[in-house]
């Protein structure tokens, strides 16, 4: 698995909230690991809070007996998000700090995620597919037949998100499992990018690269191009 990782702080941002991680070596009992982390909160919280969240879940990974991927991820976000509140409480200046995040590992020809929060994960052959669901307002009136997908990418409350690292104990967590083939490319990123370039665009960049490094650059450069107005942070992996 060729696997390359890139963030960018956009056009508009003054600093970049979001943290990411990945190796294609084993982290703990994991073969290997990707995170996408998008913070949320004041100046400071809310990049304290995505690289706080990473940094716990890999901390809790390097001890952890646990050998099943989608358990493991579990019990890694419920450390983490633990941690992120712990934090919390102990500064004024980071109250109600939290982060998304999408964690991914690839084992045996299966593709193991979990994620809470609207960052994603997409799997692209000659198609692409978003495997992860957002934890968002619009996610939610989509769902219930109050907004057509079409008009979701424009709405106003498009950054409004459901769930959280760091708001409350437990967390609820999504979990998905995907047979891979050869070829595939997984793709992890913050909203920083789907926000500014269509899936269609995303999946046509990464089918015309060489590579996952040449393919993340462009990723990057085409949100940039297009406006740019929030961190952007791409993990590609190609199996």
């Amino acid at each position: 698995m060729k696997v390359y990782s890139v963030t960018d702080i956009g056009k508009r941002r003054a600093s970049n909230q979001d943290f990411i991680y990945a190796s294609d070596q084993p982290v703990g009992n994991l073969p290997n690991l990707m995170i996408v982390a998008d913070g949320m909160g004041g100046h400071n919280a809310g990049d304290l809070a995505s690289r706080y969240t990473v940094e716990s879940m890999i901390e809790y990974l390097g001890q952890a007996k646990e050998k099943r991927p989608i358990p493991l991820l579990a019990e890694a976000i419920h450390f983490a998000n633990d941690r992120v509140i712990e934090k919390a409480s102990t500064d004024k200046a980071l109250e109600g700090m939290g982060t998304t995040v999408v964690a991914a590992v690839v084992e045996n020809g299966y593709l193991y995620v979990a994620n809470v929060g609207d960052s994603r994960l997409y799997l692209m052959d000659q198609e692409i597919s978003q495997i992860t669901r957002d934890h968002s307002l619009v996610e939610e009136m989509v769902r219930l037949g109050e907004l057509q997908r079409k008009d979701a990418r424009s709405h106003p409350d498009k950054n409004v998100i459901t769930r959280a690292i760091g708001v409350k104990s437990p967390v609820r967590v999504d979990f998905f499992d995907v047979k891979l083939e050869p070829g595939d490319h997984i793709l992890l990123c913050s909203d920083g990018l789907t926000n500014m370039v269509e899936d269609a665009e995303i999946l046509q960049i990464v089918r015309k690269s060489r590579s996952p490094k040449e393919a993340a650059q462009h990723l990057v450069n085409e949100a940039n191009k297009n406006g740019g107005k929030d961190n952007i942070s791409v993990v590609l992996a190609e199996v």
